[in-house]
């Protein structure tokens, strides 16, 4: 450490794809400001993020061989991502040589996802500076997760969790509960200053939006079984948002299989359903802000009980009421911030819409609370100056 001046490499398995990416972006951003701290990111994937880093000030390096895995739900699939990570792993000498080489310069090295958990053990054997993970997940029990658990609690020397949630998760899995913190996500206090994208802005109808790419726990689909209900009825006056990479794979099950099967995407799936026509499908953004400016309100019908990713926290920073599935309220709390469900019910989530889409008042009352409640549990400076203080306690140790 020169000067007490912090000097910290942050390993980035996305490069502005996904919420770990822009939550590591907004804590590097509100970090940056601080005379106390440098930092240089390191991202698999190139992106817009990166142009975005470089008006900060921030050095970054695109090194697509950085290898990632992690525990999924079902074990063929565990299986086989092993087995590609094998041959990941061979192709990442050059990378693992670069970051041997550039270890000495940074008093701490940060992973930013779980899904570098053998890297980190690699890390503990060759590299001897500080090692700091960001667990954001809460992976199903299995022999893969618990072996993903085990490797952590070992290679790392402090883990921050977004939320109570991944710190239990990660003890139920055989982790120890030494050397953590709880630190929320970051979110911006967005004005209502940013330009909704057109095909939003000529839309009539009570706009309910999705910020995630399509997985089958995701539950997007279950936006179509609205979508049939609202036709059943005859509800015309909502249409679904859909901001995200929607292509589907041939695992998955019943129709949605046979759909990936002959080449179609979720599109493909509504349109055979007859549905088409209420949903807006978007693709990938790189300006979720334009998307979330433009609707009414943000849907997470997820098979998990995860009601805090950070689709959920920006919709609520942008005063949208969230309707979720989960138990868990401490952001979308029934009737005060959004509307919170213990499961998934095609009709009674879309009795919770149509009651949005008639009641704007309910809409705007609601979403204030949000954005309150977000500001407060999300704040920059202070969860910043949180994750500065846990770098410089696992520096210390």
């Amino acid at each position: 450490m020169h000067n007490n001046k912090l000097n910290i490499l942050c390993l980035d398995i996305e490069g502005g794809h996904g919420g770990s990416s822009r939550s590591l972006f907004e804590s590097v951003n509100q970090l940056t400001k601080l005379n106390e701290i440098k930092i240089t990111v390191w991202c698999k994937s190139s992106g817009e993020i990166h142009n975005k880093y470089h008006q900060i000030g921030v050095d970054t390096k695109i090194v697509p061989n950085m290898p990632k895995v992690r525990a999924v739900p079902r074990f063929s699939r565990n299986v086989l991502l092993l087995l590609v990570f094998v041959k990941d792993w061979y192709k990442s000498k050059k990378f693992r040589n670069e970051l041997l080489n550039n270890a000495k310069k940074f008093d701490l090295i940060h992973c930013n996802h779980e899904g570098l958990y053998w890297l980190s053990f690699w890390i503990k054997k060759h590299i001897k500076v500080p090692l700091t993970l960001h667990k954001r997940t809460n992976p199903w029990p299995s022999i893969f997760s618990r072996l993903q658990t085990k490797i952590i609690d070992y290679s790392v020397d402090n883990v921050v969790f977004i939320t109570e949630n991944e710190r239990e998760n990660f003890i139920r899995l055989g982790g120890s509960n030494r050397r953590s913190d709880v630190i929320h996500n970051i979110v911006k206090n967005y004005k209502n200053t940013i330009k909704p994208l057109d095909c939003l802005s000529q839309e009539r109808r009570f706009k309910v939006c999705v910020l995630a790419n399509y997985s089958y726990m995701r539950g997007i689909d279950r936006l179509i079984c609205i979508a049939k209900y609202f036709r059943e009825i005859g509800h015309h006056n909502t249409v679904f948002v859909v901001a995200g990479d929607i292509s589907l794979t041939c695992s998955l099950p019943g129709e949605l299989g046979q759909v990936a099967k002959r080449g179609g995407s979720l599109s493909d799936y509504a349109e055979e359903c007859g549905v088409k026509d209420m949903f807006i499908f978007l693709g990938h953004t790189s300006v979720p802000e334009r998307v979330l400016s433009g609707c009414h309100a943000l849907i997470s019908p997820s098979r998990e009980n995860n009601p805090w990713g950070r689709d959920v926290l920006e919709a609520l920073s942008f005063g949208l009421p969230v309707i979720a599935t989960g138990t868990y309220n401490k952001f979308v709390e029934t009737g005060v911030t959004g509307f919170l469900f213990n499961e998934f019910n095609a009709q009674i989530f879309a009795r919770c819409i149509i009651k949005m889409s008639q009641d704007r008042s309910l809409v705007s009352r609601i979403g204030k609370k949000g954005k309150s409640r977000v500001q407060k549990l999300c704040n920059a400076s202070d969860c910043a100056q949180d994750l500065l203080k846990f770098w410089r306690n696992a520096i210390k140790q």
